[in-house]
């Protein structure tokens, strides 16, 4: 397997690597992937606390860190095992994001992805374009069309990806009320079950229920409705 998409463009970090896109190949440089660089806001909501929002020759972007969540991170929050490039999970990310959009699945373009080794471990980065105006799920539930987002699912599964955390907080909406999907880490591509596709939607659904209770179990029934009849 290739470790980063095709076509793109690669370049050295002090113990690691990047990638990105041929269009952004002529301006890349390591600071893009550096957490501490001048325009770095921290993202609110979501994201581990290891999130920040960021604007340059790039665009307007979200630069994400890898970070394990519960009781993994005892293994180390940031850490993790090295097995070769193309294992690394901000490229397989990227390759995620750059087959979905191919496939015409809404989701944010990668821009960039870059990983630091130490010893039999690494760290790792990925930098995606920002959605304006984007508000999740979880915050506009009232508001929500449970068919636009029953579609944006469907669509994904239909383009061979499976979501590995399919939350109420990785379901966006921009300022046109289109749905986006973000955050497919450990996301893996190939023939997307039944079953699977089921784990998805039952992900989702703890979610909306941690989130808005009642209401949100009878949105999630609402979309379950719709998903029913949409063709596989």
């Amino acid at each position: 397997m290739a470790a980063l998409p095709p076509r793109w463009v690669s370049g050295p970090l002090p113990g690691g690597a990047y990638g990105v896109p041929p269009r952004l190949a002529g301006c890349a440089q390591a600071a893009w992937f550096d957490p501490a660089r001048a325009d770095a806001a921290p993202v609110a909501e979501g994201g581990r606390q290891a999130a920040w929002y960021v604007s340059g020759a790039h665009g307007p972007a979200v630069l994400r860190h890898y970070r394990r969540g519960g009781l993994r991170a005892r293994l180390g929050p940031d850490t993790y095992l090295w097995l070769g490039p193309a294992r690394v999970r901000a490229y397989a990310e990227a390759r995620v994001l750059v087959h979905l959009q191919a496939a015409g699945v809404r989701v944010p373009e990668a821009l960039g992805a870059a990983y630091w080794r130490a010893g039999p471990s690494y760290r790792a980065a990925i930098l995606v374009a920002r959605i304006a105006g984007a508000q999740a799920l979880a915050s506009r539930l009232d508001r929500a069309d449970p068919a636009a987002v029953a579609a944006a699912i469907r669509a994904m599964h239909r383009a061979g990806v499976w979501h590995a955390d399919l939350n109420a907080y990785n379901i966006l909406f921009d300022a046109q009320d289109r749905v986006w999907l973000i955050d497919f880490d450990r996301a893996r591509l190939g023939v997307v079950s039944p079953a699977q596709q089921h784990k998805n939607l039952l992900r989702l659904r703890r979610s909306l229920v941690k989130v808005a209770g009642a209401h949100g179990a009878q949105w999630w029934n609402a979309l379950d409705t719709v998903w029913r009849t949409l063709p596989a």
